[in-house]
Formats: structure tokens, sequence, C-alpha cells
């Protein structure tokens, strides 16, 4: 997949057009894609998605991100867009009036544009689908998608992180909850009672349920069943956010490696114990339950 930085980099050839946060790349934006692809078939021209970093919510709201823009970039090649415009999502990109970011679609000459029912654009959120038909012969409005009779939306997938609840947000993603990060050096608690972690240094707002989890890490080397604690480690006075993974049956260096972490299971919610032994002791059930959890998944 063709990534560009803004409309004016890509080649001056006609297009279908996608336009949204896709954040976490949820079945909705899946369903949206979908028939971005079936536009760009129809009219044998590429397909492109024109996507904004961070997120505009992010940005305009405070909230955390579901994808990093690797994370993200990853994904929407995975569902077979052709080209990615990940244009920086600034206050200054944020303030410019609607008839900019029109001017900006014209450049990518869309025969077609795809967006979700809910989408605005420009300042104050001023733009809206009837405004796409300026720059476009044919605008596709996808309805949000639902599950249940859940709507399928990001705010929806965070609320079920911030709860610990991996699954619900499994559903609405079609896929496992991951975190892609960088392995460092931390304490090394867990070496002195017997269950030694990789430390996960994930960016700042990056999105990770707190507590307890049977994961799957992924990493250029391998592929390990485990478990992950997230969480301010109470039982020593904990101050900031960490992100710890115990792999079973692993012994080696990870060390500056970058590794994806599947959240497939929630244990228990983070705990205080009295002391060390206590702790110990619980970490020894939770790795047989994660244990247990993961048995079927290869």
């Amino acid at each position: 997949m063709k990534t560009y930085v803004s409309p004016g980099q890509r080649p001056d050839t006609a297009t279908v057009v996608a336009v949204g946060s896709f954040d976490g790349v949820h079945l909705g934006h899946q369903a949206l894609i979908a028939q971005l692809k079936a536009k760009a078939r129809e009219h044998r021209v590429p397909s492109v998605v024109y996507t904004f970093d961070p997120p505009t919510r992010v940005l305009t709201q405070g909230v955390e991100f579901l994808s990093t823009l690797p994370e993200k970039l990853d994904l929407l090649a995975r569902y077979g867009v052709d080209e990615t415009i990940a244009a920086s999502f600034t206050p200054e990109f944020a303030s410019r009036p609607k008839e900019a970011f029109l001017d900006d679609l014209r450049l990518l000459r869309p025969r077609a544009i795809v967006v979700g029912e809910d989408f605005h654009f420009g300042r104050g959120r001023a733009g809206s689908a009837e405004d796409l038909r300026e720059v476009a012969p044919e605008v596709v409005v996808v309805p949000i998608h639902g599950l249940s009779g859940e709507d399928i939306k990001s705010t929806r997938v965070r609320e079920y992180l911030k709860s610990g609840d991996v699954d619900g947000a499994r559903r609405l993603l079609g896929r496992h909850y991951d975190a892609q990060g960088v392995v460092v050096q931390g304490d090394q608690l867990g070496r002195t009672i017997g269950w030694p972690t990789a430390n996960i240094r994930v960016p700042d707002g990056k999105a990770l349920p707190l507590g307890v989890f049977a994961v799957v890490a992924v990493g250029d080397h391998g592929r390990w069943h485990g478990m992950a604690n997230v969480g301010f480690r109470p039982t020593v006075n904990g101050t900031d956010r960490r992100f710890e993974v115990h792999l079973f049956d692993f012994s080696g260096d990870l060390y500056g490696q970058e590794v994806q972490i599947k959240f497939f299971t929630h244990l228990r919610g983070e705990q205080k114990f009295s002391g060390l032994d206590e702790l110990k002791a619980q970490i020894a059930r939770d790795a047989q339950a994660a244990r247990d959890a993961l048995k079927d998944v290869r």
C-alpha cells in the first residue's frame, strides 16, 4: 500500500476516496472500506483512504487513540486499500475552513467519495456529505453499523477497554485488540519473584485496558502465549502506568525489539496485595488461568 502525507504528493490520476479518522479500523470502518473497494473496482481506479494523524477526537476532545499511525496503516493494507493519505491533524489543520479541505479532495480527482453518516469536516465541523458533491459526481454515505443493537463506534471500543472488557472490544473490532511497542528495561522486580516480565513501551496516548490478561505476543522471532499486567502496581506503590508481559516457556532477551501484544481474555482487575509472597501466589494462579484461556489458541 502506498502512503502519502498530503493529496498533492500522489500522481495526478482519478481515484475513489474514503475519508475519516479510521481509529481502530473497527467493523464499521471495514464496511466502509468494502464500499470504497467496490466503487474503485467499478471505476477501475485506485482506492484511497484520506485519514488523519492523530485521529480528530484525540486533538479536539483529548481521548486516547486505538491505533497508532503504523498500526492503522497495517490494518488498512490488510483490508485491501490501495493508497492512504495520512494528513497531520494539527490545530492549524483543524481550523481550516471547509473550502480548504474540498480543495484537497479536488486534487484527488475523485470519481466517488465514501464517508460515514456522521462525517463532518472543516472549522466548526461546518462541512457535511452534501458539500462533498461539489468535488465528486457521486457521494456514498454509509450508515453507522450496529451489532446486536449496539452502534459500532471507536468511542464504544474505548469504553470497553476502559472497563477491561477486551471481549467487548473484540466484537466491535472483528479481531483481538492489540498494542505494538518496544521492550525496554524495567526495575526487574518480576525476576526476583520468579516471574520475569518484558516491559512494553507504547506511544503516549495509546488506549490500554487495565488489569491482568491472557495475551499472545508476536515478534520478529516468534509467537508466544503469556499474561500481561497493565496498571500502576499498587503492591509496590507504583505511580506510573506500566505494561508488563510474562511470556510462557520463553528464555532470551527481547530488549529493543518491537512486539505486538494481542489481548485475549480479562483475568482480573488490578489488586493491592499484602506483600510479595501474596502477589507471587496470585501470579501463579493468573498464569494457570491464562494457559487455560489460551489452550486452543495457535
